[in-house]
């Protein structure tokens, strides 16, 4: 505590405007200071480094600021500080209201919005929309970092050419979903899409990050429920 009281008057000492080629001093600054078993009133010197000490009895005694007794006449205790607060009776009650609850973050809100705007693995198709068995060809699910760890794989599919890319993407997403329920991972995020045609057919390469709980992203697999609606589209899981 002393040393906190000794920065905020070093500052009190520093904090002097210039005005064409001197210096403008500051008034005194006020502070308590404590001496034997009671809290005093002084005003501290910024230009003289002089600490000036109002007695009970109304006279001044001056001290150097940087002498033993001008250290010790700030060397604050506790009971010091307890004095103080009873003295300045001090009560914020009412200010504030008891069981308000406290305001999000900046990065709170803008990670909600961020989650407001996931999506469902499988693109949304239009009504009418025919999907024909025979427009799926091949699929393989690849780990792209080995190890037991692994979590990043890449979904490589072959389609018929002509076949609607949201089909294809979701052909690719199905395949997955296979893949993640038999080596247990629950959700899945898609990171990018690469689409290319070769040799007469339609190539979707998707890769997806796993994880254990329900990430953050765009569009995310949630392993069951992608299941499930692939069944009910009629699309293959492997």
């Amino acid at each position: 505590m002393t040393a906190l009281i000794g920065a905020v008057l070093a500052l009190s000492g520093c904090m002097q405007t210039s005005t064409g080629g001197g210096a403008e001093a500051r008034p005194p600054v006020a502070a308590s200071v404590a001496g034997g078993d009671r809290l005093g009133r002084a005003r501290v010197s910024s230009q003289s480094g002089e600490i000036l000490i109002l007695e009970e009895d109304g006279s001044v005694t001056t001290m150097d600021l940087d002498s033993p007794g001008g250290r010790d006449a700030f060397a604050v205790t506790e009971a010091d500080l307890e004095a103080l607060n009873q003295n300045l009776d001090l009560d914020f009650a009412g200010l504030v209201a008891p069981n308000r609850p406290r305001e999000k973050t900046a990065q709170q809100k803008a990670l909600e919005a961020f989650a407001a705007r996931t999506q469902p693995a499988l693109p949304v198709m239009a009504e009418g929309t025919e999907i024909a068995p025979e427009s799926f060809i091949a699929v393989q699910v690849v780990p792209l970092n080995r190890g037991a760890g692994a979590d990043l794989v890449e979904v490589t599919a072959n389609l018929q050419q002509g076949v609607d890319a949201d089909i294809a993407f979701s052909y690719a997403t199905c395949a997955l979903a296979g893949w993640a329920r038999d080596n247990g991972n629950p959700y899945g995020r898609h990171v990018r899409t690469l689409q290319a045609e070769r040799n007469g057919k339609l190539l979707i390469g998707s890769a997806f990050l796993l994880s254990d709980s329900k990430p953050m992203g765009l569009r995310v697999m949630e392993t069951e429920e992608t299941l499930r609606e692939c069944d009910a589209r009629g699309i293959p899981t492997a």
